[in-house]
Order: C-alpha cells, then structure tokens, then sequence
C-alpha cells in the first residue's frame, strides 16, 4: 500500500495544475440549483475524456463508475455537488463569475474539480482495488428538496447497490492541506419558515384604527424564542433564527401583511417535529391575541447528517496515513445543514472537512459570502486523498 500511496499522491500533484484550470472555469461559470446544464456538459467531458461512461440522471446529475477487480464484489460512492449559490460576487479575480448574481461561494466548484481529479486517479490504479467506485456529481445541493433526493429517487444507490459513500466539502476555518473528521451526528437538519402576518393596514398616525401587523409581527420574533429557550433540552443543539422581514408599508403607513423568512435547525428528529408544532402554535396565538392573524407555511428540508463510526473511524485513520496524524483534525458539531445527510441516512457515510484557508495569501472569507474564495493548493488534497480514501476502503473488502 505504500507504493500505492506514493502513486496516488504523484497522480495528484501531476494533475494539480489542470484542476486548476477546471475549477477556475466552474467558478467563472457558475449555474444555480437545478439549472447546471453547461456544469454537467463540462464534467460528462471530463469524465470522457479520462476512458470513462457518463450517464445522466435527475435531468442535471452525471454518474460513472470505475471499475476494480471483482466489481461486483462492493461498491463505495463518492459525491460532489455542483451547483452555486444567487450571490453577487466581489472578488477581483481573473476567474471572477461571469454570471451576475451567481456565484460559487460556497465551494462546489471545488468539490466539482476534485472529483474529476480522483476518478481519473481511480481509472488509473484500477487494478489495485476491488469492487467499484461510483462517482455522483449532484445537483440542487442548496435548494429544498435537494438534489440528492432527486438522485435517490432515480436509484443512484442502486444497480449496483451502494454500500458506503463518502463526500467531502471546503471548510474556510482549516488551514490548506488540513482535513477535519467527526462521528456520528455532525450536521444539522434544517426547515425553511415563512409566515405572513395578517392585519389592517392605514395612516400610521391612527394606529388606534389599524391591526398592526409589524407590531404582531415583532412580537412574534421575540415569542418564537422560546421555542429553543424554553422548550429545548438543554444537551440537545437547536437554532431558530429569522433573517427576512418584509412589511411594505412606509414612515406613515402601516402594511396590511408582513412576511418572516427564517430556519430551524437540531440533531433530533423527534425534537425537530415537535419544535415545528410549536412554532405554528406560538405564532397563531399571538396573532389572534393581537387581533390579526398568521399563516405558517414550514418546509421540511434536510434531515441531520450522521456520519458511520466504524467508517469514519477508517477514513480518519488512512487520512492520516496520507496527509500525516499532525493534518488531520477533529472537529465540533457544525449547524449548518447538507442535503449529503439524505444518503446518510440510506447508507453508511462519512462526511469530510477539507481545508482551504491561507491567510498568507489572504484566503480566509467563510463560505457563503461575496469574498469567499479556496487557497487552489487544496485540490491536489482533495483529489489525491479521495482517491486514497476509496482505494483503502476496497482493500478492506478483501
């Protein structure tokens, strides 16, 4: 194996500069949830172009396997999502998206171009392995429902069946170079809230005539916080936050409606339904008790992301055998969600941290912001590790 890793690590710097090049174009031409026609065009060729048989599924995703000996033996998926994000990016950068509004903030680029990296790694060492690879690329991984449903939906863990997958995603807060692992529960689940806030708009010199609906609807952002506070356990991780309020009225005018946009998020599926009926209830009731009323539409989105223990416990451990113990890291529950838990939830997975800070070189912006931006020296990471990681675990199947 440790001529294996010598190879794999050889492929990756060798390539290094090409992947470059592949994630400088995915980020220069970024698409949006569902719409990553050009995206899936671009890494279908790739995949071409390396021996390999691409095949559509869920109208934007791309699918293609690497055969090992014995393929039929085991088969280990690896996913990368490529869609962007409706952001208006502020990077001065030769590579700067050139579609106004969208933009690759939060690393599927990466996740696009590493891939591509490891399955022509794979294709190349495929005589040291057994079973097979299955390489997703995924769409819609921002928007509700989530492109992995989609995928699932159109069996991309059947024929053959999938027994483990693994993904990765940038992580701004690790140094380039450095990866973070966690078992078990890792991620949380995450529900869209949208409630309108029904009252009786007028002149906002006679609020004795109107129902203030941005009055009921302040209230409700302060009431909403006893969901968490005072209903949540304490040991259980739970967010409720409101980033959108809408009232269309004016310095004199009172609205009729007001609109809350917001989420929810825990690591319980329990809690997280009976969290919901809350809300809904909370909401309704301050409302009428204010004499308007509300209309509480919850999306349910993804489910908490948990990775395997023996699994992870594997990956960590040949991670560290390829990169060295001193880069790889342990790491805290992260709120934020990934529609990757989909597949944990069916399969055995492992969800991995991949470093892309530098602030040498001034990298350093967190992921979903205009300045995000990779240090591009942790593709070769990426994709050599990935590789790594999907060899080592087929070897164990013997």
């Amino acid at each position: 194996m440790t001529v294996l890793k010598e190879t794999i690590k050889e492929q990756a710097a060798e390539q290094a500069g090409e992947l470059v090049g592949f994630r400088r174009h995915l980020h220069a031409h970024p698409e949006l949830s569902f719409q990553e026609v050009k995206t899936a065009s671009f890494v279908a060729e790739k995949l071409r172009s390396y021996g390999l048989e691409p095949i559509k599924m869920a109208d934007t995703g791309v699918v293609a396997y690497v055969h090992g000996q014995n393929p039929g033996k085991k088969t280990l998926a690896l996913r990368a999502d490529m869609d962007a994000l409706p952001i208006e990016e502020s990077n001065e950068v030769p590579y700067k998206s050139t579609n106004p509004g969208v933009m690759h903030a939060c690393g599927h680029d990466v996740h696009t171009s590493s891939l591509l990296g490891t399955a022509n790694i794979l294709n190349k060492v495929k005589g040291s392995f057994e079973g097979t690879v299955k390489l997703i690329f995924q769409p819609g991984e921002e928007k509700i429902p989530g492109g992995a449903t989609l995928m699932i939906k159109d069996g991309v863990l059947q024929n053959p069946e999938v027994h483990q997958i693994i993904g990765q995603h940038v992580m701004p807060l690790i140094d380039s170079g450095k990866v973070g692992f966690r078992q078990g529960i890792y991620m949380a689940s995450s529900d869209e809230i949208y409630i309108t806030v029904k009252g009786k708009g007028g002149h906002g010199a006679m609020p004795n005539l109107n129902i203030d609906p941005v009055l009921i609807a302040s209230h409700l952002v302060v009431a909403l916080q006893q969901v968490v506070s005072r209903n949540a356990d304490p040991t259980m991780p739970s967010v409720l936050s409101f980033g959108r309020i809408m009232a269309e009225g004016a310095t004199n005018v009172i609205p009729n409606t007001v609109k809350l946009e917001g989420t929810f998020r825990t690591m319980d599926e329990k809690w997280r339904d009976q969290a919901k009926q809350l809300i809904r209830k909370i909401a309704n009731g301050t409302a009428e008790a204010m004499g308007g009323s509300c209309e509480v539409n919850i999306l349910h989105g993804y489910p908490y992301l948990e990775n395997h223990p023996e699994l992870t416990n594997r990956t960590k451990m040949q991670a560290e055998a390829y990169l060295g113990k001193e880069n790889v890291l342990d790491v805290d529950i992260w709120m934020a969600a990934e529609d990757f838990a989909f597949y944990s939830q069916k399969v055995d997975a492992c969800f991995y941290r991949l470093g892309v800070r530098n602030e040498t070189k001034g990298i350093c912006s967190p992921v979903h912001t205009t300045t995000f931006d990779i240090d591009e020296d942790a593709l070769e990471v990426g994709s050599g590790l990935m590789a790594w990681l999907a060899v080592s675990e087929l070897k164990l199947s013997r």
